[in-house]
C-alpha cells in the first residue's frame, strides 16, 4: 500500500487543480524572489498541471530504479526507507503546488515561507534517512571513493546526514521567521554539501587505502 501513496498524493493535487481551475486567473505567480515577491508568471494550465504531470514522471523513475540498479539487492536492505523518501519528496513537492495556487486564488498563504519550510523539512529528513542508504548507482552521495568502498559510503553518508539536518534547520527557521536570506542558505548550503561530501569522502578514501596498506 505504501507504495501508492505518492501516486494517491500526485491524483489528489491534479483532482484539486482540476476542482480549482475555473477560478484561476489567466497568468499564475509561478515564481518568488528571496523576499517572497512574485517575479514570473506563467500560464493557467501549465500552471495548474504540469509539476503534477511532472511528478508522475519523477514517481515512475524512482520505482523502476530498484529494477535497474544493478546495486539492487543493496537498494531491497533498505526499501522500507526507499519508500518513506518517495513519500516525502512527492508531498513536499506537493504541498507547495498547492500553496501556489493556493496564492493565485486569494488565500492568506505566503509562498515565500511555505517553500523554504517544505525543502527545510525535506532536507532535514533525508538527513534523518542518509545513513540508512547503502551503496547503489542512483540514490545517494555517489562519488568515486564512496562507490569503491563500502566502508567510505557508510561514513560519508553518516557526515553527509549530518550536514544536511543542519542546512535543513537553518531553512526551516528562515521560513519561520520570514527572512530574506532563505535563499541564501539554500544555496550556500547545497554547495557547501556538495564540496564538504566529496572532500570527506576522498579523505576517508585515502585513509582507508593508507591503513590496508600498512603491514
Amino acid at each position: 500500500m505504501r507504495k501508492w501513496i505518492p501516486l494517491i498524493i500526485i491524483l489528489a493535487t491534479m483532482v484539486f487543480a482540476a476542482v480549482v481551475y475555473d477560478r484561476l486567473p489567466e497568468r499564475m505567480p509561478v515564481h518568488w524572489n528571496a523576499r517572497g515577491e512574485v517575479d514570473r508568471y506563467g500560464s493557467r494550465l501549465w500552471s495548474a498541471f504540469g509539476l503534477p504531470v511532472f511528478l508522475l514522471l519523477i514517481w515512475g523513475l524512482l520505482r523502476a530504479i530498484p529494477y535497474i540498479d544493478p546495486r539492487r539487492a543493496n537498494i531491497e536492505k533498505f526499501r522500507r526507507t526507499y519508500e518513506d523518501l518517495i513519500v516525502v519528496v512527492i508531498a513536499s513537492t506537493s504541498l507547495i503546488q498547492v500553496a501556489t495556487i493556493g496564492a493565485a486564488l486569494g488565500w492568506p498563504v505566503s509562498v515565500g515561507r511555505v517553500v523554504p519550510v517544505a525543502v527545510g523539512l525535506l532536507f532535514m529528513f533525508l538527513g534523518n534517512i542518509l545513513p540508512r542508504f547503502r551503496s547503489n548507482w542512483f540514490i545517494g552521495i555517489r562519488t568515486p571513493w564512496t562507490l569503491s568502498s563500502d566502508t567510505v559510503w557508510t561514513k560519508t553518508h553518516r557526515f553527509g546526514g549530518r550536514l544536511m539536518l543542519a542546512v535543513g534547520a537553518l531553512l526551516v527557521a528562515a521560513g519561520l521567521i520570514g527572512s530574506a536570506m532563505w535563499l541564501t542558505v539554500a544555496v550556500a548550503g547545497a554547495v557547501g554539501m556538495a564540496i564538504g561530501v566529496i572532500l570527506y569522502s576522498y579523505i576517508v578514501w585515502r585513509t582507508e587505502r593508507g591503513e590496508a596498506e600498512v603491514p
